[in-house]
C-alpha cells in the first residue's frame, strides 16, 4: 500500500505568508497613488478648474442648440400628431353617425326640431281646446219678471 507523504505545516505558512505581503504591498501603491494625484489636483487646481470651465463653455452652446432643435422638431412633430388627431376624430364621429343613423337614433339637431315641433304643436292643441270650450258653454239667460221658480221634477203645472 502507498502511504502519502503529509504536507508540512511549513508549506501552508509559507504560502500565506506570501499572499499577506503581496495584499500589503498592493495596499501601500494604492495609497501612494492616491497621495500622488491629491498633490498634482492640489497643484494643478486652479488650471485645471479654469481648463474645465472653458470645455464646459464650449459643450455648453452645442448642448444648447441641441436643445433647440430637439424643441423645434417636438413643436412640428406636435402639430403633425393634432393634425392627424384631428382627422381621426372625424373619421370617429363620422362612423359613429352612421351606425345612430342606421339603427335609427335620432342626432342632436334632430331632436331639437322635433322637440320644436311638439312645442308648437301643445300650444296649438291648448288654443284649440280653449276656443272650444268657449263655444259649448251655453250663455245664463236671466228670467224676466220675477224670480222663476225651479219646478221639482215631476210636479204638475197648476
Amino acid at each position: 500500500m502507498a502511504t502519502r507523504k503529509k504536507a508540512s505545516h511549513s508549506s501552508y505558512s509559507t504560502a500565506a505568508n506570501d499572499a499577506g505581503k503581496a495584499v500589503s504591498a498592493s495596499a501601500q501603491k494604492i495609497w501612494l497613488a492616491g497621495l500622488g494625484a491629491f498633490e498634482r489636483a492640489k497643484a494643478e487646481g486652479p488650471r485645471m478648474f479654469d481648463t474645465l470651465v472653458e470645455q464646459g463653455r464650449s459643450l455648453g452652446g452645442k448642448a444648447r442648440k441641441a436643445a433647440d432643435q430637439a424643441l423645434k422638431s417636438m413643436g412640428r412633430g406636435t402639430s403633425d400628431a393634432a393634425g392627424r388627431f384631428d382627422k381621426l376624430e372625424q373619421v370617429f364621429e363620422d362612423r359613429v353617425s352612421k351606425s345612430l343613423q342606421r339603427l335609427g337614433v335620432l342626432t342632436r339637431g334632430e331632436l331639437s326640431e322635433l322637440s320644436k315641433q311638439v312645442r308648437q304643436l301643445t300650444n296649438d292643441v291648448r288654443k284649440l281646446t280653449a276656443k272650444s270650450k268657449a263655444k259649448s258653454r251655453p250663455a245664463k239667460r236671466k228670467a224676466k219678471g220675477t224670480s222663476a221658480k225651479r219646478r221639482k221634477p215631476g210636479a204638475r203645472k197648476a
